[in-house]
């Protein structure tokens, strides 16, 4: 069943059309990773999901109940944890929690028990008596989660949930959203740390300019990007010579040469970018390229398919436009 559905949702601010007939489709259990760059509706559609935005026109859905009509028995199945953790940066950990906790009715034993459980779900223990405004940009993010957690939804909604943290941060952050997923949360979480999400998320969704160029598997994605295949060859010299050689061969579409940008490499090095076919009887036998090149004198330094991750995805994909 789909825990997450959108059916031409589309959201306008005057003239402006933030979203444009998003149709979505996120099952339950599933990680979903929105990827778009900024301005591309990311937020105005987890806004509408999390019942604090009406859309224009289409239609949302949580666990089959829809957004705008039954907003009070979708709130007690999601969790929204926006990009800033907000105000009450006076209270200790434990009395912001609680707070919470009271506001979802949870009372007396059973709050202090949650508020403990969140806490050491969170890694925030040992920071229980901290002041909020003490805790750094990942604890604070951490407690944002620990919050949305106090009445177990179902439905994790996670706007840039890394966004400013330092490495150590980002890493704690993935290990908790790697465990909630365990836990068989759904988790749509938008994010610009790409090589993250291809880790977490079962499923991704390429958004642009307020319409959904991409909605599948990380792999069907990568498929979908590679449009070819793409050969660094590098030689000890005469690299114009052996980028010519290699123009000849069968199955070759395009060549150029290329800063060698790897941290091994000396500065200045250059590399040839073959750009083939393999299919079919034309296509380029990547084995023989070392042995034209050795056969004509050439040292051949290295030989490396392009990979394609989510990032080179992403970029081939879009187009870098916002509105």
């Amino acid at each position: 069943m789909p825990m997450i559905e959108t059916i031409n949702l589309t959201k306008r601010y005057g003239d402006l059309i933030a979203l444009n007939n998003l149709n979505l489709t996120i099952n339950e259990g599933d990680c979903f990773g929105f990827i778009g760059p900024n301005g591309a509706g990311k937020t105005t559609t987890i806004k509408i999901l999390a019942t604090l935005l009406k859309p224009s026109s289409g239609q949302a859905n949580v666990a089959g109940l829809t957004v705008g009509y039954q907003n009070r028995q979708i709130r007690p199945l999601i969790g929204y944890v926006p990009d800033e953790l907000g105000a009450y940066e006076d209270m200790v950990v434990t009395e912001y929690l609680e707070f919470f906790a009271a506001a979802y009715g949870i009372h007396g034993g059973t709050r202090k028990k949650v508020v403990h459980d969140v806490l050491e779900l969170t890694d925030l223990g040992y920071k229980a008596t901290a002041e909020v405004n003490s805790l750094s940009r990942g604890m604070q993010q951490r407690l944002s989660v620990a919050r949305v957690l106090l009445h177990d939804p179902k439905v994790l909604l996670m706007d840039e949930p890394a966004s400013g943290l330092d490495p150590r941060a980002r890493i704690e952050m993935r290990e908790l959203l790697k465990e909630l997923r365990r836990m068989g949360k759904t988790i749509l979480i938008s994010s610009h740390i790409l090589p993250e999400l291809a880790e977490l998320c079962n499923v991704v969704g390429v958004i642009e300019r307020g319409q959904l160029l991409f909605n599948g598997s990380v792999d069907e994605i990568l498929k979908r990007a590679k449009l070819g295949h793409v050969l660094h060859v590098g030689v000890v010299d005469r690299t114009e010579e052996a980028a010519k050689l290699l123009q000849q061969m069968r199955g070759v579409t395009k060549i150029a040469i290329i800063n060698d940008d790897s941290v091994t490499a000396p500065v200045g090095s250059k590399l040839i970018q073959v750009n083939y076919d393999d299919g079919g009887v034309n296509g380029l036998n990547v084995a023989d390229v070392p042995n034209v090149l050795v056969n004509k004198g050439f040292r051949v330094t290295k030989l490396a398919e392009e990979p394609v991750n989510l990032e080179t995805a992403f970029m081939r994909l879009t187009k870098g436009l916002v509105q």
